[in-house]
């Protein structure tokens, strides 16, 4: 998802420079990029900004443990949104999940509902929450372990196409970011959760 957004803002002429933050360096130069390699439980301070966008994510599996996984979908992303806000940024993308929930009996829905509050409450002028369904993309270039109850629940999806409600159908990466970088720009006032079937097809309407 991160790499997604960062290729749609180094091609977007609105922005003039893009910074990113990463625990390691990307095989990527561009005119306007900056990589910065940092330690989310440390973070330096970021260069002044506008808009920022928040990708970070992880599963418990990966993680190792439900502290590690909080360690990253909540603490480092909070952490991120702050610095961010300290430095002048007004707008504010962040990536969370559908079924976020702070409520939620369910920890990773509501650790994604607990970091949803969190960076509502920071200031920021507009927040757009993103909020996925399944998403489809290639895990294995990216490094990341394939799971095989996903395979199998994207492919009911394939099948199923037009019979699942929008907001339940898996969703392409390319559509998440460009959703979210649209939102972004428009800059709607107040906090604002897109929903996965809104996202839908976004990539086709930039």
């Amino acid at each position: 998802m991160g790499r997604e957004v960062l290729a749609a803002l180094l091609a977007d002429k609105h922005y003039r420079a893009v910074h990113s933050l990463g625990r390691r360096t990307l095989p990527l130069t561009h005119p306007k990029l900056t990589q910065h390699i940092v330690d989310f439980a440390a973070l330096p301070e970021l260069p002044r900004i506008d808009d920022v966008f928040i990708c970070l994510g992880t599963t418990i599996k990966v993680a190792g443990s439900q502290q590690a996984f909080r360690a990253v979908d909540y603490e480092a992303v909070v952490a991120v949104a702050r610095a961010a806000y300290a430095q002048g940024a007004t707008k504010l993308g962040v990536v969370s999940a559908m079924g976020a929930d702070a409520k939620s009996s369910i920890f990773y829905n509501r650790t994604k509902g607990d970091m949803e509050a969190a960076v509502s409450s920071i200031g920021y002028a507009s927040i757009s929450i993103a909020q996925p369904s399944m998403l489809a993309g290639n895990r294995a270039s990216l490094d990341q372990p394939v799971r095989k109850g996903e395979i199998w629940a994207l492919n009911v999806s394939r099948w199923l196409g037009p019979l699942i409600p929008a907001n339940y159908r898996s969703i392409l990466v390319t559509d998440v970011a460009a959703g979210l970088v649209q939102a972004v720009k428009a800059g709607r006032p107040g906090v604002q959760r897109i929903h996965s079937g809104a996202l839908q097809g976004a990539a086709t309407r930039t």
